[in-house]
C-alpha cells in the first residue's frame, strides 16, 4: 500500500528511541516519579513508562507476523478510526490506559528503563534492510499498517509524549533530526487537515491573519 508520508530510516528511528530513553532516565524524571505529570491522570512515572513503552511495543510488533487476513489501512485512516482520538478531541482521558501505565511504573525507573533498553537492543536487527515486514498488525485496534506508517505512529508518540514528560519535570524538550520530525509533522498536518479542513490548516500555518483558530490534530 503506497504511503504519502516520508519513509522512516532505521538510523532515524533508533536515534529517536535513544533520545527518548535518555530523557526518561534523567534524574529529574526519577526524582519526580510519583508526582502528577502534565497528562491528566498520569504520574510522571506512568508517563515515562508510556513513553518508553513505544520502544518495547515497536520491537514486539515488528517481531510478530501479521495474520494473513489482516485488514491493512492507511495512516490517516488509522487516526480516523482509533477510539482514543475521538476521546482526546472530546476532552476525555483513557483512565484504563492511565492506570495500566501508572501501575506498570510501580516497579521503579531502573526496571522500566531496563525493559526498554532490552527492546532497543533488538531494534537494529528488526529494522534491518530486507528484514522489515511489509505490514505491522496492531492487535488492540484490529487492523494493520504499512511498516513505515506504523513506525511513524511510534515516532509521533515518542516526540509528543517526550514533550509532555520534559514539561512535567521542567527540562528542555529533546530536539530531533529532520528525518524524525518530518514524518511526525507531516502526519500531524494530515490529521489536522482531516479534522479542520485543508483551508483552516493552510491559513493556520501560513496566514495567521486569516486563521480561524485551533488547528490541532488531537
Amino acid at each position: 500500500m503506497p504511503s504519502a508520508l516520508p519513509s522512516v530510516p532505521t538510523e532515524a528511528f533508533l536515534a529517536c528511541a535513544e533520545r527518548t530513553l535518555a530523557l526518561a532516565g534523567r534524574a529529574e524524571v526519577r526524582d519526580a516519579w510519583e508526582r502528577d505529570s502534565e497528562c491528566e491522570g498520569m504520574t510522571v512515572g506512568g508517563l515515562a513508562h508510556h513513553l518508553v513503552a513505544q520502544v518495547r511495543r515497536t520491537a514486539e510488533l515488528l517481531a510478530t507476523r501479521a495474520p494473513g487476513d489482516a485488514r491493512v489501512i492507511g495512516l490517516l485512516d488509522h487516526y480516523d478510526q482509533a477510539p482514543w482520538v475521538a476521546q482526546s478531541r472530546s476532552g476525555e482521558v483513557d483512565p484504563d490506559q492511565n492506570d495500566r501505565d501508572n501501575e506498570a511504573a510501580a516497579i521503579g525507573p531502573d526496571a522500566v528503563l531496563a525493559q526498554a533498553q532490552e527492546s532497543l537492543a533488538e531494534l537494529p536487527r528488526l529494522l534491518a534492510e530486507g528484514g522489515r515486514p511489509q505490514v505491522v498488525h496492531i492487535p488492540w485496534q484490529g487492523w494493520a499498517l504499512p511498516t513505515d506508517a506504523f513506525l511513524t505512529t511510534r515516532l509521533m508518540e515518542m516526540v509528543v509524549h517526550g514533550d509532555d514528560l520534559a514539561v512535567s519535570v521542567g527540562v528542555e524538550t529533546p530536539e530531533h533530526d529532520e528525518a524524525v520530525t518530518l514524518p511526525v509533522l507531516t502526519l500531524l498536518a494530515g490529521v489536522a487537515a482531516r479534522r479542520h479542513g485543508q483551508v483552516a490548516v493552510l491559513r493556520g500555518l501560513s496566514r495567521p491573519q486569516r486563521s480561524t483558530g485551533d488547528i490541532s490534530a488531537f
